[in-house]
């Protein structure tokens, strides 16, 4: 994250910023580590770390910060870690124009615990990783498809331990991402196109889209532009919310992990890996005839399971249309065209890994006209990368080069391992010698310091021993530990000597300190004592303790955390109770280094201003007011202090209080018979805050409007009561009381119950239920009582009564209880309502309530037709009767009713109607008949119809006399007089039939003709032919009407043919263009076609050239040559297009020229003459 201070910076000037950012890490307990980071600005930034929880103590023993002039690289080195380093990092690089951020993750496993972590990591039979970050980093954008192919290629064994830490990985990183970044998706990894470049993308959504973005190659920041270019290696892209990053001209040194930042955090990473492969035999061009399969191929350098084939430019995979294989050594790649059409014609490509090859697909039209449509037999035809045979015998050459380049590679790394093992010892040796002779030398330097201490003192204690005295000295048996101080309390440092007689001296920064106000130093035998009482700012610093040459330092790091005043502390914890509607303040004053973040919080939910919320800060203190409160507003109160040094919360109660709510039902019954009714209930669900002081319970009497105040009966949700008659009915409602006041009744509120409880006598049961209902019969049912009365019940009896009348009657006979009934006792037509008491041991309990009325009839059903197959058109014969018959059904009994188009239909028509049916008859029907009949049935539920056409007809008469007519030579015109019935039937229409004296047979000339000529064609001179009109309806075809004989007699001529005289014609000539090139404007990226006629015999011999250099065997180019029009395409124009093309056309007998130029809409070129033509004509 980088903050600018300045809305405009001077010349020259610029913000801090990261040009390489450091990598998390997880390490184990003990090793070391550093963080690097590469900073720049104008003037050079001032570099600082930190971290989130506490501060970073810096001690050669801890950590340090460095700085490399060489490298410009900031360092921050622990030189053994702990499990208290595991934090997140901050690297802060500021200068008078801006500051800069940059946060990273360091996670410490603990040393007895390692053996479970290095497991997830890797195989213990072989070397761990020594990027275990980068593998990291690959899982955490990885899809979860791709995991087990990870874990393979790294060694991960663990998979299940691999998933639980990366679980929590990701929780980590989506709560860094969510501050930048509002959603990603979408992540589509890193991928190497036809075009000599690769290609990552992301669909990201930013919460501010004036973030910075940067991009990384192994931590090394690289430079990219915002759009594409020819110049710039990297590039990005965004269209709307998608972000394509594309890395060009692709080499071995672009392989990497390549991370995208979103200000300092990481949102996505890919690896991109460039395997060491190349093409030994490419794809070569492919003709193939329309209809036919075309097949390329390629062998490899290497082995690689698959390569990537591109068909104009589109990605292709294995299909109908595409098959893809691949030989066992994994060296042969072949892509087959299913098919060929000339759609499928272009340029196809091959890509392994960083390098591709492409070639032409050229389709050809199929020759066979007649075959057009058809598809040809299957054959394959092969590129110019020669015979199977060959592929084989090339990949077989490449697998043994392949072979002994890994053998040399294994030597060479063996060989290395050695000679850097063999380093190592000496190296190893090397240093323990000069640790040996660091170590003799600091014994001299320890034994010649004591010697100067005891010199200067004088001798304590002598001792001859051959001739030497011995003096141990003074040596520390504890030294300085480093102290955390906060401000205004005590802070003390103290180290124990090995004598009481030592004297020593104090230093604070280098300076001697004594004792002072505020500072107290002491001795108590061997310990010496530092003591500040009162910790200020300027008491921080490097203190050193010195005594007799030896000293021991130590740090005291002053924080100023925020914190509270024990006292207010106190009296803020005490709850605070206040009553529904009126306010509540809470206030607590506090101390610490500004500047201080305050938080409020409600039941752990964070509070804002608002109309009921008013937060004031002031210095020093926090002051939060709540209004109009209601009881829900009661819980945890939370007032959060966070600054630089750490972060204190204090808690406190919010108590509303309120009147209680209802009592919760159901009532439960305890005990019930003839004498006591015992009932429980539960608890009110919200006592309001306060103790339930009694419960007050009322008792109405069923068909009493009074009800009877039992009293108070105290906290218990339960009551006896003893006086109550046998067969009497009571209802009891009840209240909860508190020091708030009186909870509403129950069944005011819908949670209260109202319980109707019978003394030994059951409930009412439910109203009963119509299961169903027919005119004879009705079946009901109904659900127990809730209340038995103490007892089971024993069954029911059942009592009905008709619409209108106030009289009950009994359906069960009185001696015979019922559990269910079907009452057949009913009229038809007639409306019934019923009700139902239970019986237990006391007797007949209370009726329930009435069920809703019912028809004593059959249901009600909409009238259907039930024939699956129902004719809509009938042709009947005049004279003959006319039945139709359709069957239905519905209920109540439907009305029917027939109709004539439209009308109803005449007395005529028998009309007979059955339970399910209806049937229409006419008897002796007449061609007036005819019509379309349609059935209406409808009832109260609804109507349905039908119709059907019925057609009365006869055979029909023949047409008139037949005359025949020549109006154009070889056709004959038939016409004839009508039919007497064409008038009566509009389906009459005439057949034509015809007989030749050659074949002396009838056939068909035409039908269904519906005017009275027609005229036969392909009428032969010297034959003699006969016609016949017949006409036809639904019944059938009349007699025929026959014409006269027709005969055209033949005229015979003498065929002459008149030969002319041959020549002999010399058609050779020299090529000569008969079209010639036109000059051609094309714009970039589009297509451009150029063509030209040339004649000349013998067919001359083309050559196309640009800027004077041969296209022919240029594969960007596609050339053709067809009956002597020449063109050439290029598909995609680009500047490197623009130039002058000539074309030079060649025979025995001369030679011709054609030029022209092309430019491309935008670039500029060298001017060239627009067409210029130049002929060479016949040799000698």
């Amino acid at each position: 994250m980088i903050t600018q201070f300045l809305e405009e910076l001077p010349e020259g000037m610029s913000t801090p910023d990261f040009t390489r950012k450091p990598i998390a890490l997880t390490i184990q307990e003990g090793k070391s580590l550093f963080f690097k980071a590469i900073v720049v600005g104008t003037p050079t930034p001032t570099v600082t770390w930190g971290r989130a929880n506490g501060e970073i103590l810096f001690h050669p023993s801890v950590c340090e910060q460095k700085y490399d002039e060489a490298s410009h690289e900031h360092t921050l080195e622990f030189p053994k870690v702990s499990p208290d380093d595991a934090d997140t990092y901050k690297c802060f690089a500021a200068n008078e124009y801006g500051r800069a951020v940059c946060t990273v993750v360091l996670n410490v496993i603990e040393g007895r615990n390692f053996h479970v972590y290095e497991s997830v990591l890797c195989n213990k039979s072989e070397k761990p990783m020594e990027n275990e970050d980068k593998v990291w980093e690959i899982l955490l954008s990885a899809d979860k498809k791709d995991y087990e192919r990870i874990c393979a290629e790294y060694n991960i064994t663990d998979f299940r331990g691999m998933l639980k830490k990366l679980n929590e990985m990701k929780k980590e990183r989506e709560e860094e991402i969510a501050e930048f970044v509002s959603h990603i998706s979408t992540l589509k990894h890193i991928e190497v196109s036809d075009e000599d470049c690769a290609t990552f993308e992301l669909d990201m959504d930013l919460k501010d889209p004036s973030s910075k973005i940067f991009l990384y190659k192994d931590g090394v920041m690289v430079p990219f532009t915002k759009e594409e270019s020819e110049d710039p290696k990297h590039s990005l892209k965004q269209v709307g919310k998608k972000y394509i990053f594309t890395i060009k001209k692709l080499a071995k040194d672009d392989a990497g992990l390549y991370s995208v930042d979103v200000e300092g955090v990481n949102v996505f990473s890919t690896d991109f890996k460039v395997p060491e492969v190349d093409f030994a035999v490419k794809i070569q061009e492919v003709k193939a005839e329309e209809r036919q399969d075309a097949l390329f191929q390629c062998v490899l350098t290497g082995p690689m399971t698959e390569v990537k084939w591109y068909g104009k430019s589109a990605p292709l995979s294995n299909g109908e249309k595409h098959e893809i294989t691949v030989s066992e050594d994994k060296l042969i790649h072949k892509l087959i065209v299913r098919d060929c059409l000339p759609l499928d014609a272009g340029i196809y490509a091959a890509v392994a890994g960083i390098k591709s090859c492409n070639a032409w697909l050229i389709v050809e039209a199929d020759k066979d006209a007649a075959g057009k449509g058809k598809k040809a037999a299957r054959k394959t035809t092969v590129a110019g990368g020669g015979s199977d045979e060959d592929l084989i015998k090339i990949a077989k050459e490449q697998q043994e080069k392949y072979q002994k380049e890994m053998e040399e590679k294994v030597a060479k790394a063996k060989k290395a391992q050695e000679e850097r093992e063999a380093a190592d010892a000496v190296a190893r040796a090397e240093a323990d010698a000069a640790r040996k002779a660091e170590e003799e030398a600091k014994a001299a330097a320890r034994a010649k310091a004591k010697a100067e201490a005891q010199a200067k003192k004088g001798p304590l204690l002598k001792e001859r021993v051959s001739g030497k005295i011995a003096n141990p000295g003074v040596h520390f048996h504890a030294g300085l530990s480093d102290c955390k101080a906060i401000i205004g309390e005590a802070a003390e440092l103290e180290c124990k000597v090995s004598r009481e007689d030592c004297v020593g001296i104090w230093y604070r920064d280098g300076n001697e300190i004594q004792s002072s106000e505020g500072l107290t130093i002491s001795k108590d035998g061997t310990v010496h004592k530092l003591k500040i009482h009162k910790v200020t700012e300027e008491f921080a610093g490097k203190y050193k303790f010195e005594a007799d040459g030896r000293k021991t330092e130590a740090l005291i790091v002053v924080e100023d955390p925020p914190r509270f005043d024990a006292e207010e502390l106190e009296a803020f914890k005490t709850p605070v109770t206040v009553k529904k509607g009126q306010k509540a303040t809470f206030k607590l004053p506090f101390i610490g280094r500004e500047p201080i973040k305050v938080q409020w919080y409600l039941e752990g939910e964070e509070l804002s201003d608002d109309s009921n919320i008013k937060i004031e800060h002031s210095e020093g203190s926090s002051r939060l007011l709540l209004t109009k409160l209601q009881r829900k507003d009661s819980g945890e109160i939370k007032m959060k202090l966070k600054n630089e040094f750490g972060t204190v919360e204090a808690l406190s109660q919010l108590v509303v209080l309120d009147k209680p709510t209802p009592p919760m039902g159901p009532l439960e019954i305890v005990e019930a018979s003839s004498s006591v009714i015992e009932f429980k209930w539960r608890p009110p669900k919200d006592s309001g805050g306060c103790k339930i002081g009694n419960y007050i319970l009322e008792r109405n009497q069923v068909g009493r409007n009074t009800w009877k105040k039992v009293g108070p009966i105290g906290p218990d949700a339960k009551y006896r009561d003893g006086d109550v008659d046998h067969g009497r009915r009571y209802c009891y409602r009840i209240r909860v009381e508190t020091e708030m006041g009186t909870s509403d009744f129950l069944q005011q509120l819908l949670t209260t119950f109202e319980s109707f409880l019978l003394a030994a006598y059951p409930g009412p049961p439910s109203a009963p239920k119509v299961v169903s209902a027919f005119k004879n019969c009705i079946t009901l049912s109904w659900s127990p009582p809730a209340d038995t009365g103490g007892t089971n019940i024993l069954g029911y009896n059942l009592e009905k009564r008709k619409k209108g009348s106030n009289l009950w009657g009994q359906v069960n006979p009185p001696e015979e209880m019922i559990r269910g009934f079907a009452v057949k006792d009913v009229v038809e037509g007639m409306e019934y309502e019923f009700r139902v008491s239970a019986i237990n041991n006391s007797g007949a309990g209370e009726f329930s309530t009435p069920s809703e009325f019912v028809f004593a009839r059959d249901p009600k059903m909409r009238p259907r037709f039930t024939d699956a197959k129902i004719k809509s058109f009938m042709v009947v014969r005049a004279g003959n009767s006319a039945r139709f018959t359709i069957n239905f059904e519905a209920s109540p009994w439907p009305d029917v009713t027939w109709l004539k188009d439209g009308v109803p239909v005449s007395k005529k028509v028998t009309i007979s109607n059955a339970e399910g049916t209806s049937q229409l008859l006419i008897p002796s029907a007449e061609r007036t008949d005819t019509g379309i009949y349609t059935i209406i049935v409808k009832n109260i539920v609804g109507q349905e119809t039908f119709s059907v056409e019925i057609r009365v007809t006869d055979e029909p008469k023949p047409p008139g006399p037949v005359e025949l007519d020549e109006n154009v030579p070889g056709t004959v015109t038939i016409s004839w007089d009508a039919s007497p019935d064409e008038k009566r039937d509009d389906r009459l229409h005439y057949m034509v039939m015809k007989r030749d004296s050659n074949k002396r047979t009838w056939h068909t000339v035409a039908d269904r003709i519906f005017n009275n000529k027609f005229t036969a064609c392909n009428i032969m001179p010297g034959r003699e032919y006969q016609f016949r009109v017949y006409a036809k309806n639904d019944m059938g075809s009349s007699k025929p009407s026959e014409s006269t004989k027709w005969l055209i007699s033949s005229k015979k001529e003498k065929f002459t043919v008149n030969t002319p005289e041959s020549k002999v014609c010399d058609l050779q000539c020299p090529p000569r263009f008969i079209v010639p090139l036109k000059m051609h404007t094309a714009p970039q990226g589009y297509e451009c076609y150029m063509s030209c006629a040339i004649k000349g015999d013998p067919t001359p011999h083309v050559t196309w050239l640009r800027n004077n250099i041969s296209l022919n065997t240029n594969t960007n180019y596609f050339i053709s040559n067809t009956c002597g029009v020449c063109s050439l395409l290029i598909l995609t124009v680009g500047p490197k297009d623009t130039g002058e093309y000539k074309i030079v056309a060649e025979n025995s007998l001369g030679r011709a020229e054609c030029s022209t130029k092309l430019t491309v809409r935008g670039e500029s070129s060298t001017s060239f003459p627009l067409t210029s033509f130049n002929f060479a004509h016949a040799l000698a």
